[in-house]
């Protein structure tokens, strides 16, 4: 049958009472640390431990466990209890009007109002606390005596008997005051490191908070190239549409037009066949003739003119068949035009002439082993807003650097090649190494084996500078992004020397 009181089940069985920082014995049964605490020391000399509720034994002592779900549970089962103004403590000498009581005496066991404490307290022995009903918790459970000293061997407040003759008898033992304060001080360097940890959290958080609205924004303009791309993907279906119908068109007109070509040619010749047929059998009326005369008094000339080559009809000029070149240049430029269309779509310039300046060449930056040096080109035009593009032509020399720099970028020196200053931005290839570069700070791209052509990306209002391999296919490599202040000149070095004649060029895909 279950209890009527609802918190039967969370009471020591040795205090009766609620739960007080509940531990668990290796049995599984709980009791309050003071008390079992207690318990275990009145059985030291026994020469073995028992547990108070099932007696099993052990003859080693007991380790205590905190139950920390039972703690819990006790904690929401207090919460739930009349409030304090309810459960008020009142003075233990008030017989006919209870007063609220300020203190408990500790010694007396007993609780004082004002008027009360005045009195008692004029004796010295006693000691005062703040008003409690549990006054057993602030004394020895074996001793009986006032808890006054802290064992940190066993974490564990104690009274003087505990030290003297007790269990805790050769401990290095505090006060509590010393103790206490001890643990503040831990207790406040572990606050200051969680406040620190804190405001770092707080900044992240904030800065998360930032980015997140950045994102936001970036969804927005995302949103917006997605109904732009959706757009031009339905223009470039419907322009797909009309120059598949145009080829196809082309194919059937010029196979129609053979044809009718082929007819007309078949008739010529039949008409010439009947021609030729007609005058033949005229000859042979005439070979048959026995009269001299007659026969050479035949006029016209009989014989006609003879069809060589350039009287027959002719073959149309392809041979009769389809001008599949012809259909092949159809279907080249309308997917040229789609190109151009997407490009100005996406606001997009794709360069074929970014000539290299080679007056403005650095062509002796560092002089190398063997004869070899760095020769460093930037080109003749630059980019100051807009998104453009171009392609590079590398046969893989054994050392290269491809990317951008500011025209005033420093020349001559370590700090004029591309990618060691804060005016430049390069991509590097030396052996097998593949790296970025700016201000003379690298970033390597592990695991990256780079084919016959790079892309230079830039995009200028936005800030960003990409690097792409167009090897197999694109594979984005790294994007800078930075806030520029000048004009933008494609960039190219070399590590040029007797045994490395690279062939490298700039061009349009």
């Amino acid at each position: 049958m279950a209890s009527a009181d609802p918190g039967a089940e969370l009471k020591c069985s040795i205090c009766l009472k609620v739960y007080t920082d509940p531990v668990k014995l290796t049995c599984g049964h709980n009791f309050c640390r003071v008390c079992i605490d207690g318990e275990l020391n009145a059985q030291k000399g026994s020469g073995s431990y028992s547990c108070p509720q099932c007696r099993k034994r052990s003859r080693r002592r007991p380790t205590l466990q905190r139950n920390i779900t039972l703690h819990n549970m006790v904690e929401a089962f207090r919460s739930t209890q009349p409030s304090q103004e309810e459960t008020r403590i009142l003075c233990t000498y008030c017989l006919h009007s209870p007063l609220p009581a300020v203190k408990s005496c500790l010694i007396c066991e007993a609780s004082l109002c004002e008027d009360h404490l005045r009195v008692h307290s004029k004796s010295p022995e006693h000691v005062f606390c703040d008003p409690t009903t549990s006054m057993e918790n602030r004394k020895c459970s074996v001793h009986k005596e006032l808890l006054k000293y802290f064992c940190p061997a066993d974490s564990s407040c104690i009274c003087v008997s505990c030290s003297l003759a007790g269990a805790h008898r050769g401990h290095q033992v505090e006060t509590m005051d010393e103790a206490s304060e001890k643990k503040k001080k831990t207790l406040r360097n572990v606050l200051q490191k969680l406040t620190t940890e804190r405001e770092e959290t707080d900044k992240r958080v904030q800065s998360l908070k930032e980015h997140e609205k950045k994102v936001g924004k970036l969804q927005e303009k995302a949103a917006g190239v997605a109904e732009r791309v959706t757009a031009l993907f339905r223009d470039l279906r419907r322009q797909l549409e009309d120059l598949e119908k145009k080829v196809l068109s082309e194919i059937s007109g010029r196979a129609e037009r053979l044809l009718l070509s082929l007819s007309d040619l078949i008739k010529q010749l039949e008409i010439m066949k009947e021609e030729l047929s007609r005058k033949m059998d005229h000859i042979e009326e005439l070979c048959n003739v026995t009269d001299p005369l007659t026969l050479l008094q035949e006029s016209g000339d009989l014989c006609g003119p003879e069809h060589g080559d350039n009287g027959r009809p002719q073959l149309p000029h392809d041979g009769g068949d389809l001008d599949i070149a012809g259909i092949s240049h159809t279907v080249q430029a309308g997917l040229s035009a789609m190109m151009r269309g997407i490009n100005v779509y996406l606001n997009i310039r794709e360069f074929k002439d970014v000539v290299l300046d080679i007056s403005r060449a650095h062509n002796s930056l560092n002089k190398k082993p063997n004869n070899q040096r760095i020769v460093q080109e930037i080109s003749r035009r630059g980019f100051s807003s807009g998104r453009c593009y171009w392609d590079m032509d590398v046969q893989q020399p054994e050392w290269w650097i491809v990317g951008v720099c500011y025209p005033s970028m420093e020349k001559g020196g370590d700090r004029g090649v591309i990618g060691y200053n804060n005016k430049s931005w390069g991509l590097h290839w030396y052996n097998t190494w593949c790296y970025v570069t700016h201000d003379n700070k690298k970033i390597k791209l592990p695991g990256i084996v780079l084919g016959k052509q790079v892309r230079v990306y830039l995009d200028y209002e936005a800030g960003q500078i990409s690097f792409y391999d167009l090897w197999d296919h694109t594979l984005h490599l790294y994007t800078f992004t930075a806030t520029f202040t000048e004009p933008l000149h494609g960039a190219l070095a070399l590590w040029k020397g007797p045994k490395t004649t690279p062939s490298v060029g700039l061009q349009k895909n």
